[in-house]
């Protein structure tokens, strides 16, 4: 591979101008089509095989037109100080208010409070249930328009007024914290390579592969039903690995340039070599976000898919546009240790001899190695205690901000009607089987009054056949908690012993149910799904290294620093620690995709610090160096660029923390503090310090094992057999200059 990559790399370089031409055209040719294309409109959210979804899908057949999954929405009303909502004058206010929501054309039905019994006992509270004929990710915004306007007017008339439901949901927006990563990492690579050229290359090739990706995710998005999240998680990822994959490029070109070769055997060294451990980081990578679809929910296997896409845009952009761009750089793109004009200011270049910090580091490891393993290990471990008190969960308005008018309709409807409230129950019974529907209907009725947590059970609601009907649960408790999904499991505990005395069954549905039931199934997907990324990585990475204990321990890292960083997210978003500096709101449970989006994430970014920072360690080892030795080469040439990729990775994903979305806010946070554990202690000191122990035994291969393997030379052994190009005359007194 490593020669392969290195023929491309002096192609790309000696045809710039053509490779240059071939990546604008595809990004003018993806730009357009995400200009012509039609609007993304209706994105279905489906999950296969939960009780919830079949409830939902049974109801579109016994209830056609009911619109069982389209948005709702409570419109809240508070009277003021020593009135009531029964009172003349707040009364005409909210028929006023439920007849202007009656006209929006997505509108399926507005429930009166005063005919629907919606008014608190103690009359101060009321609220009016709307519901549309789509979901809230498909709601004009014309329809949300009209429900705030509507709002507005009984405020205006004295009311207090809070909206609360899903047809607020909005498109999650980007924009600053892309912004605020980008100049970070701006800075970071001007530090790195003192350059502003070097440093503007990583930029603007991950943009133009993000661009690329980004806008042939929009222009098939109607066509393949894509959500809005799949650009936003093709971004993130593809402008992390994008800026990554250059760096270390880019960083290598300048190595080889120090050592005396020309430009264009330069550029080809570079690809053959870093440019073979981008193609093996971008594979890890990849696995991990296309195993997504193990857990079966379409969104979620859509969005790692696109985000696989964009990945692979950014290997190939790694691999023939950072050459060709090198190649129109020519000159001003300086060796390593040579700084530009603009930021040596005079000063002589540091001597290459001279100790780095990170051969330091690495010469101080390998000398101690069994303290620093521990005190690596230990740390993790301890940071990864609170991860034993996970409770998962799927956020609700009980989470926003208390600045939102969801979070204020939450609290009013608690208030008013009990923290319940805000979540009930939808219960479905298919009676169609049955020889006595309505025996069963009420049958049903009576053992779920008889369990525990339950305040109200509505009477059952038929279909026009008669055979189906719903009924509504207003558990004791709120959504979110354990007494709730408690309330659940009992009622379809319940509804097996109904189905067998009277062949009725019962489904439970909701917004609530559902979140238990997605909570539930990538809770199930979680093993499943770390056995299929971390086992075809293991042999991927046994496949680069040529060594079975190498892979194992970057496995074993990976499971530490995951599990740390999950240990960190419930200790502040669960347990409240540090919830003042983060701005955490309200604990409660973690996010249920977080796990599983941890590890896909974290796990494709980690195994790309392990395969730029041990291949160069494998590198030395494999052209005569001692064990020891190795480890420090490794580290001489690698720690800075893994370093300042790390650096970019935790200031994209901290960007995110500053959310008002508890959501966004825990997904950034996760992120950034699984970069920071991977990067820093297992990585940077964990890793060195078992190679160190483990010294020849680590690069240990058996036998029929080597044989049997194909030998992809990640390391560029074949390179050297190649008659190497040194630098012309003009090359070489520049080099002495500096």
């Amino acid at each position: 591979m490593a020669t392969f990559l290195y023929r491309l790399g002096r192609l790309a370089f000696r045809r710039r101008h053509f490779v240059a031409l071939i990546w604008l055209a595809l990004l003018t040719l993806a730009g357009v089509g995400a200009v012509s294309a039609p609007a993304a409109g209706n994105t279905s959210f489906s999950i296969p095989g939960t009780e919830a979804q079949k409830a939902f899908d049974l109801l579109e057949q016994r209830f056609p037109g009911a619109s069982a999954d389209g948005a709702t929405a409570r419109v809240v009303f508070k009277a003021p100080s020593g009135e009531k909502m029964t009172d003349a004058g707040n009364k005409a206010t909210v028929e006023k208010t439920v007849e202007d929501l009656s006209r929006g054309s997505e509108v399926a039905s507005v429930a009166d409070p005063y005919t629907g019994r919606a008014v608190s006992q103690d009359g101060t509270i009321a609220y009016a249930s709307v519901r549309y004929k789509v979901s809230g990710m498909e709601l004009e915004d014309s329809s949300r328009t009209a429900l705030n306007e509507a709002a507005q007017q009984a405020r205006d008339a004295g009311l207090t007024v809070e909206i609360g439901g899903d047809a607020l949901q909005t498109a999650p927006q980007t924009g600053a914290s892309e912004v605020i990563g980008i100049a970070v990492a701006a800075v970071v690579l001007v530090i790195t390579f003192g350059s502003l050229l070097a440093a503007g290359l990583p930029l603007l090739t991950a943009l133009v592969g993000v661009g690329i990706g980004v806008s042939t995710i929009t222009a098939l998005a109607h066509t393949l039903d894509l959500g809005s999240t799949t650009s936003i998680l093709a971004t993130m990822i593809g402008l992390a690995v994008g800026i990554d994959y250059a760096l270390f490029i880019v960083s290598r070109y300048r190595a080889e340039l120090a050592e005396g070769r020309e430009r264009e055997e330069a550029a080809g060294r570079a690809v053959g070599t870093a440019g073979s451990a981008v193609v093996f980081a971008g594979l890890t990578v990849v696995i991990a976000l296309v195993g997504l679809s193990v857990v079966n929910i379409p969104m979620l296997t859509k969005m790692g898919l696109a985000a696989a896409g964009t990945v692979v845009i950014a290997v190939l952009i790694a691999l023939t546009m950072i050459p060709a761009l090198l190649g129109f750089a020519g000159r001003k793109v300086k060796p390593a240790g040579a700084k530009s004009g603009l930021l040596r200011r005079g000063r002589p270049a540091r001597q290459p001899d001279r100790p780095t910090m990170g051969t330091r580091w690495a010469s101080f490891v390998v000398r101690r190695p069994v303290a620093v393993l521990l005190l690596g290990v230990l740390g993790l471990g301890a940071a990864a205690i609170p991860a034993a008190s996970l409770e998962l969960g799927l956020p609700d308005d009980g989470s926003q901000p208390v600045s939102a008018t969801q979070r204020r309709a939450y609290d009013l409807l608690s208030e008013g009607f009990g923290p319940g409230f805000n979540g009930p129950l939808m219960v479905v019974v298919d009676a169609k089987d049955s020889a006595d529907p309505k025996a069963s209907f009420t049958k049903v009725t009576e053992e779920i009054k008889g369990l525990k947590n339950v305040v109200t059970v509505t009477e059952a609601q038929p279909n026009k056949v008669g055979d189906t009907a719903t009924v509504t649960v207003v558990p004791d408790s709120k959504p979110s908690s354990t007494a709730t999904e408690d309330l659940v499991h009992a009622i379809r505990g319940a509804g097996g012993d109904i189905e067998a005395k009277t062949d009725a069954k019962v489904l439970v549905t909701g917004s609530t149910a559902m979140n238990i039931d997605v909570s539930q199934k990538l809770n199930d997907a979680l093993l499943p799904y770390l056995a299929l990324v971390v086992g075809l990585a293991f042999l991927l990475l046994i496949v680069v290294f040529r060594s079975v204990l190498v892979p194992l321990k970057a496995a074993l890292g990976f499971l530490l620093s995951v599990l740390a960083a999950l240990g960190a997210v419930v200790a502040v978003f669960q347990w409240g620690w540090l919830s003042g500096l983060m701005n955490v709101e309200e604990t409660g449970p973690v996010m249920s995709m977080m796990p599983i989006f941890m590890v896909g994430v974290v796990f494709g970014l980690a195994m790309d610090y392990e395969v730029f920072l041990v291949t160069r360690m494998r590198e030395a080892y494999v052209h005569g160096e001692k064990p020891g030795q190795a480890v420090v080469t490794g580290f001489r040439h690698g720690a800075r660029v893994v370093t300042a990729a790390a650096v970019i990775m935790i200031a994209v994903f901290s960007g995110f923390i500053g959310s008002s979305e508890s959501m966004v806010k825990m997904i950034g946070f996760g992120l950034a503090i699984a970069v920071f554990f991977d990067a820093f202690i297992v990585r940077m000191a964990i890793v060195p310090a078992v190679l160190a122990l483990l010294g020849r035994r680590a690069w240990w291969l058996p036998g029929w094992l080597e044989r049997a393997l194909p030998d992809v030379d990640v390391e560029g052994t074949a390179l050297h057999t190649e008659q190497p190009r040194h630098a012309d005359p003009d090359e070489r007194r520049e080099l002495v200059q500096v």
